[in-house]
């Protein structure tokens, strides 16, 4: 009976030892898969030739540059992007705001820009203030901030509906429509989605509906300490000798 005791926990041990060698911690690829999705100007979108651009897509590459790494930006559904860490992706950045939901399940590096939720409507529209949208019909993109809001609003029971979308364009498309009273985004896309429409749109700033401003940050594996350490000392880096502030120039300022 040893023996065969003996035997089990030996084939159960060699098979754990087996797949830990099999897995590969990000810090130690020469390759980082990093996932976003291109569906949130100016920070990402799809480039002339499809493949993600913006500025979380320069500042990755940045990163990855002072990291040493090569980095593969796989374009993906916002609302996956989170659970796909440690799987199908290494990291993701996507003008990602740091929650205590998210920290759950990841890590997150240092804050790299804030934010703050901003509501989009017609230019007529009379929506000004948080109660103006507890019984209005309002356009999020799936799994953001935006969306926690919204189902907030909707949770105060005075009649107003929430529409989920993959893409925040697709909300804003909807609201041109007028099928849609207000989209709830972050500042910098509703100033472009608004900038392309602006006879017909206007942007609201969070502030008059006391939204909390937020913090955008690399989403990473939980607990693996040694690339978010040289994550955060490659941003660092870039913030020290000027690559940073010029990509916002490049990229949100111009």
């Amino acid at each position: 009976m040893k023996k065969i005791i003996v035997t089990v926990l030996t084939v159960i041990m060699t098979t754990a030892i087996l797949a830990g060698c099999g897995s590969k911690s990000a810090s130690a690829k020469d390759t980082l898969i990093v996932g976003t999705n291109a569906a949130f100007p100016p920070f990402e979108y799809a480039g002339a030739d499809g493949s993600p651009e913006g500025f979380d897509i320069a500042l990755i590459n940045a990163v990855g540059e002072k990291m040493g790494k090569k980095i593969e930006v796989k374009d993906m559904e916002f609302d996956s992007l989170v659970a796909s860490i440690g799987n199908k992706i290494d990291m993701a950045i996507a003008g990602m705001t740091v929650t205590e939901e998210r920290q759950k399940t990841v890590d997150f590096s240092q804050s790299y820009y804030n934010a703050v939720q901003t509501v989009i409507v017609p230019v007529d529209s009379a929506i000004a203030s948080y109660d103006d949208l507890l019984d209005k019909k309002i356009g999020v993109q799936l799994g953001t901030t935006g969306d926690f809001t919204a189902e907030d609003i909707v949770g105060e029971g005075k009649g107003a509906e929430e529409s989920q979308y993959n893409k925040a364009v697709d909300a804003v498309n909807d609201l041109l429509n007028g099928r849609l009273d207000c989209v709830i985004v972050d500042t910098n896309p509703a100033e472009v989605f608004v900038g392309q429409y602006s006879d017909q749109l206007k942007a609201i700033d969070g502030s008059e509906f006391g939204f909390e401003p937020e913090e955008y940050a690399i989403a990473l594996p939980k607990g693996d300490k040694e690339l978010l350490e040289a994550v955060n000392k490659a941003i660092d880096e870039l913030k020290a000798d000027g690559t940073y502030d010029a990509l916002v120039k490049e990229y949100i300022e111009k």
